[in-house]
């Protein structure tokens, strides 16, 4: 059975050395000294490594049972949930108010990595509530977050969102589902939504569903949208649940992975619906729930690929096979074991230093949404509104890309269920896909991001970029080298494929589109090296100030000088990419294919 280590030292080095988390002037950052952050993760370390690891492998091999209308969670899953609530990882970054303990966003994205990776069926549970109670918070009245926010908050409720149709996925436009005033002020929904994720479960006393719909005699399309509150058991005025709502599983749906997971699909028959936010303006408040489910699933990119990661490198250091080329590294053996070999370290090389670089972008956009929500920052808003689709669909492209070496190294056992290693690749496969699809998270980039508020925040980012480089060149002719050449070259690449989108995207938009998800993962590049350039300063300052554990820091340089040496390069190759236009994508007529 495949194990997990939770990376505690590298998400300390990424918020106390990269970050400097206390030293900034977000509000709560001060309070995050490395022994408290410290005992955050242990505990957490523990948990998931302990008992949430464990319930993986059962999860997948046993999968959720629809009875007589109830669904059963796999064995297990239930007391584990009980142990999640009761230690408070549910409410961790929510409002004291509501039961939470009002930590920062940085803290509860870098304790959601350590679930995910432990569990990634399981953690959607408590995932997609915190994303439903995040969008009440936002736009619900006082009255509805006093009542669904302290337990949706502590998890005694769940929450779903309720998007995709039978007849329409990203285009929300085309919805059938319908509301109709009431003379209450409530609505009654009819309808059906499938790929309701921990859309109906054991776990909780009521699942508080996130619908949207169509008000009756609305504008047609996606501007005559809402969201509306939908509980499963109707909460009475003193907070008790009363009767059942005309919400109902229809089914649930056979999943090439995450099948610890209930994803539903959800009956509405005249059930009642309270608006949440403003009439025909659904998907302004459901934007907030997307955003925060994007970035978590960015990090489920990651996660995958940790784990993964972790058991091939372990398979990789025991597994006896062959000699190495330069001659036996391990004579009084039969064989070496395959870590020797050169295409092994080229692989595990790919998964560690996409995993630390990884881990280290996305709690830097963590960050910024800290600065957004707690200081007002409008700059850092800006730009990880930029970044939201490049930490989606860059990190869950790559991620899925790096399970796949992770099963590789395996050989045939990679393979084999009884190994686990294609669960990884399984459970990280869905992340491409949800929450919108990575192709229109390109397309998104490119289509509106690139041009946000008149480009001032991808200019914000090339600034950004430049003024590292600026600031750090000629301090070290290694580093230069190493680190700050490789970025500046990268860097000119996304400005050249911008630059090409600007002058020929206005006359034929398919030559912007077209390069649209080559774009995104140049982009994806870029962040990555900004990170392990950063980073790499980081270690080196470490090491010149004395740090005991040298082999932590000079491990850290020699994996980030591999990511500027071996990855970053992809840049030149999807700029040419770019370059070549739609013509070749577009030549083709429809019955030619």
């Amino acid at each position: 059975m495949p194990s997990y280590t939770a990376p505690t030292k590298d998400i300390q080095f990424i918020l106390h050395d990269l970050l400097k988390v206390t030293e900034s002037e977000t509000p709560g950052y001060a309070d995050l000294e490395a022994d408290f952050t410290a005992a955050i993760f242990e505990e957490a370390g523990k948990l998931t490594s302990e008992v949430l690891t464990p319930l993986n492998a059962v999860g997948d091999k046993e999968g959720c049972k629809l009875e007589n209308g109830i669904v059963y969670t796999p064995k297990g899953f239930k007391e584990a949930f009980g142990q999640v609530k009761e230690g408070g990882w549910t409410g961790l970054d929510m409002p004291e108010q509501y039961g939470g303990q009002n930590m920062p966003v940085v803290i509860g994205s870098a304790v959601g990595e350590l679930f995910s990776s432990s569990n990634q069926a399981f953690t959607m549970y408590q995932g997609l509530t915190h994303g439903a109670a995040s969008a009440i918070l936002a736009h619900g009245t006082d009255a509805q977050k006093d009542t669904y926010l302290p337990n949706m908050v502590s998890c005694e409720w769940t929450g779903t969102m309720n998007l995709t149709e039978p007849h329409c996925g990203t285009d929300l436009g085309l919805m059938r589902t319908k509301a109709v005033p009431q003379d209450d002020g409530s609505y009654k929904i009819t309808g059906q939504k499938i790929f309701i994720s921990a859309g109906e479960h054991d776990m909780a006393d009521n699942i508080i569903h996130l619908v949207l719909a169509k008000i009756e005699g609305g504008p047609e399309g996606i501007a005559g949208v809402s969201l509306f509150i939908v509980p499963k058991f109707m909460v009475n005025e003193d907070g008790s649940l009363g009767e059942r709502n005309g919400v109902s599983v229809g089914s649930i749906e056979e999943k090439m992975g995450i099948h610890g997971n209930s994803t539903c699909v959800m009956n509405y028959d005249d059930a009642t619906g309270f608006l949440l936010g403003q009439e025909h303006k659904g998907m302004r408040a459901m934007f907030t729930m997307m955003n925060e489910a994007r970035l978590g699933v960015g990090m489920q990119g990651l996660s995958q690929a940790e784990v993964a990661y972790q058991n091939a490198l372990e398979y990789a250091k025991d597994r006896l096979q062959g000699r190495a080329v330069t001659g036996a590294e391990h004579p009084d053996k039969p064989a070496d074991p395959l870590i020797v070999h050169p295409d092994i370290r080229r692989s595990l090389m790919d998964q560690k230093s996409f995993a630390e670089g990884a881990r280290a972008f996305i709690l830097w956009g963590a960050t910024m949404i800290d600065a957004s929500h707690r200081n007002g920052d409008e700059a850092a808003e800006g730009l990880v509104s930029l970044l939201t689709p490049v930490i989606k669909g860059f990190l869950t492209d790559v991620g899925y890309d790096m399970t796949v070496k992770a099963q590789q190294v395996y050989g045939g056992h990679g393979y084999i269920e009884e190994w686990g290693m294609s669960q990884f690749t399984r459970d990280a496969r869905i992340a491409m896909i949800y929450e919108g699809a990575n192709g229109v998270q390109a397309l998104d980039l490119v289509g509106r991001k690139l041009a946000q508020d008149g480009g001032k925040h991808v200019m914000a980012f090339f600034d950004l970029v430049k003024g590292f480089i600026k600031e750090n060149a000629g301090q070290d002719d290694a580093f230069d080298v190493d680190f700050l050449e490789p970025l500046k070259a990268a860097s000119k690449d996304l400005q050249s494929a911008g630059m090409y989108f600007m002058q020929n995207g206005a006359k034929n938009p398919n030559n912007a589109l077209a390069g649209s998800n080559d774009f995104m993962h140049m982009f994806g590049h870029v962040c990555l090296g900004l990170m392990w350039a950063k980073m790499g300063l980081a270690a080196k300052a470490a090491l010149a100030g004395g740090a005991s554990d040298t082999a932590f820091y000079e491990t850290k340089l020699a994996t980030g000088r591999y990511y500027m040496a071996r990855q970053l390069p992809a840049t030149t190759l999807h700029l040419k990419r770019i370059e070549s236009g739609a013509d070749t994508v577009m030549a083709l007529e429809a019955a030619n294919f």
